[in-house]
């Protein structure tokens, strides 16, 4: 059989990320005996489809040439309940399967396909709930008088600026260059944006 083995990490210089993936489908692949073709997306994050390796592993499945998309991780394919629903009727529509090595879903039977979308329900709630608890423990620690760490929060447009300029090919150094250009304050009490200080906020909002 042969299947599309899709990698996503969410800068494009976390190698380990990526080999980490390929070797748990070249060994679920090697059990299966499956002939793999390998589709990535470095640097690309989770929010949406449109990232060129996936979308070619879709027109290779589309066109027959694969039958299964296969991941270690199902959040490395979508953290979307709406963008999964999508991939999940075209898997339906044009007969190919979807595996996610992590949580041992197949959407055939097609009781994969409820357990895949709960689990990523699950996910988007826990993330929730994990922002609204930090939120509130801050705000507690505020009304108590205790002096926060990190009171300067990122705008979101300047979360936004970062994401975009990196998946546009900028590299950490000229982001974080241009953020200084501009006097953007950092979060916290750091005086200038650094290549570690962009990655982490690109690792946060992956």
């Amino acid at each position: 059989m042969n299947v599309a083995g899709y990698l996503r990490v969410s800068t494009a210089d976390q190698e380990y990320g990526i080999d980490a993936q390929r070797a748990a489908i070249e060994t679920e692949a090697s059990r299966r005996g499956w002939q793999v073709t390998f589709y990535d997306d470095a640097g690309r994050s989770g929010r949406d489809t449109t990232r060129p390796g996936l979308q070619e592993a879709l027109r290779a499945l589309q066109a027959g040439e694969e039958q299964v998309l296969v991941v270690s991780k199902l959040d490395r394919l979508s953290r979307s309940v709406a963008d999964f629903a999508t991939l999940m009727d075209k898997a339906r529509q044009q007969s190919w399967a979807v595996v996610a090595l992590d949580l041992g879903i197949e959407t055939t039977p097609r009781s994969g396909d409820l357990v895949a979308n709960i689990m990523i329900s699950i996910a988007q709630w826990e993330r929730r709930i994990i922002g609204q608890r930090t939120r509130e423990g801050l705000a507690a620690a505020k009304a108590k008088g205790v002096r926060l760490g990190s009171p300067v929060l990122l705008p979101a447009e300047v979360e936004a600026r970062i994401v975009a300029e990196r998946e546009q090919g900028a590299s950490l150094r000229a982001i974080a260059d241009g953020l200084n250009a501009e006097a953007v304050p950092l979060p916290g009490r750091g005086k200038r944006w650094l290549p570690g200080s962009v990655k982490a906020v690109l690792d946060r909002v992956a």
